[in-house]
């Protein structure tokens, strides 16, 4: 009958709120949530077996209703981006790089001095944000991890926890930002001092893995679980993986973690490693390595399902759109283990870097992204880990 009923704590749900849900949604304290259920009785009630919690099934079983098992119908949709969260998002992108970009020479400046730890530089990375004014919150905790703790993929730093960052290692940041117009994830690695060239080699791989996903071109109707290999082939031929999914759906100023789109192996039951993709959808792609006890290292872009149009091609097929911008550690890329066409790919996203952030930024950060996006060095000869 196009009304709803909302069960909500009341202090969440302001006047403003009141007038813009209007009449057609009926408003209720959450503890009302339950007899509501139960006066479902003889009912046939749709309730998604995905996402509604067990008790949700208990109560209606227990007051007799019909359960019907489907899926809710506004996932799909929500998942699927309209023109203006696109056109949002890519701006929330544009304005978060400049602040990871400016984040990422403050790093190199400071870090090899000494006496930087890892919630210094989470509040750091924050306050860059901050500067634009238009900060919301963070999508999620910041993943800020220095050396060893880099290699636990969903480290959470605290003061038991907090670590130095010390030079000879290797730090690992993933974070994003809540803008009212997107919302944004990255992953960047970077070396505080030399790397070695075990860790080099291993950036490289996931650089690899990145960027054959990147560029995939796929069918239309083609899985999640069917794509997750590409990022993990140059880790497996060294007999090496890593143990967490290769990309994650990601809301629109909503959840940074939305189905249902996932890329991943298939095995496990995780939902959404056989949802077929959809133009408009948002995914991560976040190949990464964990040493244990030694390092970690994840690159991580959000990129866009897109329609590509291919000469002579027989199916409708789609790509990705790489909306994330900030530099990727070129002292950490052996150039000689890239093709061709990688280090191509490296060098234009590097290029389209430096196009999109440099307005946002001062001369002296203007001069340090352009060198720290500078074409990749090819000639330089492969080193054995």
């Amino acid at each position: 009958d196009a009304t709803a009923d909302l069960f909500v704590a009341p202090e969440k749900i302001t006047d403003a709120v009141r007038a813009h849900l209007g009449n057609s949604v009926r408003i209720h304290d959450r503890t009302a949530f339950e007899p509501a259920l139960a006066a479902l009785a003889g009912k046939r009630v749709a309730v998604d077996p995905d996402r509604a919690v067990a008790a949700i099934f208990t109560a209606l079983e227990g007051a007799g209703a019909k359960i019907a098992r489907h899926r809710d119908p506004a996932v799909l949709p929500k998942a699927i981006k309209n023109s203006a969260e696109l056109a949002g998002t890519r701006a929330a992108h544009v304005r978060d790089g400049v602040a990871v970009a400016r984040f990422l020479k403050w790093m190199e400046e400071v870090a090899p001095q000494g006496g930087l730890d890892e919630l210094g530089a989470a509040a750091k990375l924050r306050a860059f944000r901050d500067e634009s004014g238009v900060l919301k919150d963070l999508s999620f905790d910041t993943i800020s991890a220095a050396g060893p703790n880099g290699a636990l993929p969903h480290y959470k730093v605290d003061e038991t926890t907090n670590r130095a960052i010390e030079t000879g290692t290797l730090y690992l940041v993933d974070s994003g930002g809540q803008y009212a117009d997107g919302t944004t994830d990255i992953t960047r690695t970077i070396a505080i001092g030399e790397p070695s060239a075990e860790m080099r080699r291993r950036f490289t791989q996931v650089l690899k893995g990145h960027i054959a996903l990147a560029t995939a071109r796929f069918p239309k109707g083609t899985r999640g679980s069917q794509l997750d290999i590409l990022a993990r082939q140059y880790l497996w031929a060294d007999g090496v993986d890593y143990a967490h999914g290769t990309g994650h759906g990601v809301g629109a100023y909503l959840a940074v973690h939305e189905g249902p789109q996932r890329i991943a192996k298939p095995a496990g039951g995780q939902a959404g490693t056989e949802e077929p993709l959809h133009a408009g959808m948002i995914l991560s792609n976040e190949p990464g390595y964990y040493k244990a006890g030694h390092f970690g290292i994840r690159i991580e872009n959000l990129v866009v399902v897109e329609p590509v149009r291919i000469e002579g091609a027989e199916e409708d097929m789609l790509g990705f759109e790489t909306i994330t911008f900030a530099p990727i550690a070129r002292n950490l890329i052996v150039g000689a283990m890239l093709s061709p066409a990688e280090a191509d790919w490296l060098d234009a996203y590097h290029a389209e870097v430096v196009e999109k952030l440099s307005p946002g930024m001062v001369a002296a950060d203007r001069e340090w992204l352009a060198a720290a996006c500078a074409p990749i060095d090819r000639g330089v000869a492969a080193l054995a880990a």
